[in-house]
């Protein structure tokens, strides 16, 4: 071997200690997964030099890779692809977990063009390879020479693999953290966000509305003789029903809305930005939702709901957390009283007329 050979091999080698490295310490200084991701992709960059990188993680549900990260020309374009196990180089290499190198793309079947159509960039080698851990897939890294641009060679391959072991792992441990996280805020009948999580945003929420001088609204939602359900058609029905109203309230909101389960079968939901006269309407909109829905239609049954709702607005109802859940908690109760099936806000008001 040669002596600027030698060089070179051990600066690679430096290189590549360095990357696992700064991996290593990932793994012990955060569970953050952007963060991971960022880090792992960020390392490979600097250590191939070729101008596009992929990482696709699996979602198991689906049985579908998406592009959690990816960099070069037109990579943006491919942040909402999805493609399942087995379609193209990186789909072939999650389902069989088995890394590949392709010297040019022209000559492998595998090969999907899509993707090249989509980013409007030719791809001519590949290194693909799986992210393992504890026997479970969890992704591919992809990395991609263009046209015109040097070829990926064998030894490219070996620094992946090695990064790839390397980054599973951290990305194991930040997966595990996120499903321990979602335990702890997550309702478990429902799926959405429970009271726990509700008091936090909640307490953010009015130091950001103190800071900005924006209202928001809170809207408490009972729903009317519910025990019914549970005397009538039993408790696993009576669960399946509460998921139900959930994802009733979930589709009649915004993104940056939050949908909780308060307990029983009471929902509060936070309306950033949303004054007195906006939240009633969304209400308004949620009670008709829920009047109009037939629920367990999966269990052949036809199950009919309503429910009361209660709405307080920062600051007109109150300055403080714990008083403007209260102040919805009361109007909705005034709502209970009365007609049911309606929607009241805490200024006194009557309810709004169905």
């Amino acid at each position: 071997m040669q002596p600027h050979d030698l060089l070179r091999e051990l600066k690679r080698t430096v290189d590549e200690l360095q990357a696992l490295n700064e991996i290593g310490r990932a793994l012990t200084s955060t569970l953050d997964l952007p963060e991971v991701l960022r880090l792992v992709m960020g390392r490979t960059q600097d250590l191939l030099k070729a101008s596009r990188f992929s990482l696709l993680l699996l979602d198991e549900a689906t049985q579908e890779l998406r592009f959690e990260v990816a960099a070069g020309p037109g990579s943006e374009k491919l942040a909402a692809m999805r493609l399942p196990l087995g379609e193209g180089l990186a789909g072939w290499v999650a389902r069989e977990r088995q890394p590949v190198l392709v010297a040019d793309v022209k000559h492998d079947p595998r090969f999907a063009a899509r993707f090249d159509a989509i980013s409007g960039h030719a791809t001519r080698s590949v290194i693909a390879v799986p992210l393992v851990s504890k026997g479970r897939t969890l992704g591919v890294i992809e990395v991609v020479s263009g046209e015109g641009e040097r070829e990926l060679n064998p030894e490219d391959l070996t620094t992946v693999q090695t990064l790839a072991d390397h980054a599973a792992i951290a990305i194991e441990n930040a997966q595990a953290f996120e499903r321990i996280r979602e335990l702890t805020i997550v309702d478990d009948h429902t799926g959405l966000y429970n009271a726990r999580h509700l008091h936090r945003v909640l307490d953010a929420e009015v130091t950001r509305s103190e800071r900005y001088g924006r209202p928001f609204s809170l809207v408490f939602v009972d729903l009317d003789k519910f025990k019914a359900v549970n005397d009538t058609h039993g408790h696993q029905a009576g669960s399946a029903a509460l998921r139900e109203v959930g994802e009733v309230l979930r589709a009649g909101l915004r993104e940056t809305d939050i949908a909780t389960r308060y307990g029983g079968d009471e929902y509060v939901i936070l309306l950033p930005e949303a004054d007195r006269a906006q939240a009633m309407m969304v209400a308004e909109r949620l009670r008709v939702a829920v009047a109009g829905h037939a629920f367990l239609a999966d269990r052949a049954l036809s199950v009919h709901l309503t429910a009361s709702f209660g709405v307080a607005t920062w600051p007109v109802d109150g300055r403080k957390a714990e008083e403007l859940l209260g102040r919805a908690d009361a109007a909705m109760y005034m709502v209970k009283g009365g007609s049911r099936d309606a929607v009241a806000h805490a200024g006194g008001a009557d309810p709004a007329p169905k």
